[in-house]
């Protein structure tokens, strides 16, 4: 069985990854595989404050230059104290998105970027998952299920439904940029049917 997999959750807003994320690692460890599960931006101290920077506030308050810089120094935190010792340890790290994120967020819809990022990707953090998981759905649901919520964390889906449109376009588009690694899912179906279809994957990579 192999162990150290690095594997990922990506979509639009309010598609349904971060449940689906937290399912994949119970299901592990229901199934005695040990995982962390974490997200971005977050998953350490220091990216957890960078977080709210992010993600609460007015949508304009950052170009996507600065957003972009912002993210990469929570993404290289992350991968120091969480991502990196986990791996080390022969764990599952799942993460409720990743440098993904930024390649759409900041890459494609928020400006002509997506160079740049994958240039400060390459030069700070160096490090790509294993496997990937694209939760695609109707960006109109997705965008009331996310404002439904009332987190508080809504900077993004406060750009409205055109925003969501070009991302889910920027997300199917990482298929063709990374066929191994990229799984699409059908975040139509049920909760249920999506995290079976997720689990099966995974547990064919561990035992192939």
């Amino acid at each position: 069985m192999k162990s150290g997999i690095f594997i990922t959750f990506e979509g639009i807003d309010g598609s349904g990854k971060s449940t689906q994320a937290k399912a994949l690692a119970s299901s592990l460890k229901k199934n005695g595989i040990d995982n962390i599960l974490t997200r971005e931006p977050g998953g350490s101290s220091g990216a957890e404050i960078i977080r709210k920077l992010l993600v609460e506030g007015d949508p304009s308050k950052w170009s996507p230059e600065t957003e972009m810089l912002l993210f990469t120094a929570a993404r290289r935190d992350h991968l120091e104290k969480t991502i990196e010792p986990g791996l080390r340890e022969g764990k599952i790290v799942i993460s409720d998105r990743y440098v993904d994120s930024t390649r759409v967020y900041q890459g494609v819809t928020r400006g002509d970027l997506r160079q740049t990022v994958d240039k400060l990707h390459n030069l700070m953090i160096s490090k790509e998952p294993d496997l990937t998981f694209i939760i695609d759905m109707d960006p109109q649901e997705a965008l009331y299920r996310g404002l439904a919520r009332d987190s508080g964390e809504d900077r993004f889906e406060d750009f409205g439904l055109e925003f969501q449109l070009k991302l889910r376009n920027g997300f199917l588009d990482l298929k063709n940029s990374f066929t191994e690694r990229c799984h699409i899912i059908d975040g139509s179906k049920t909760s249920q049917q999506i995290s079976l279809e997720i689990f099966n994957i995974v547990n064919n990579i561990l035992n192939d």
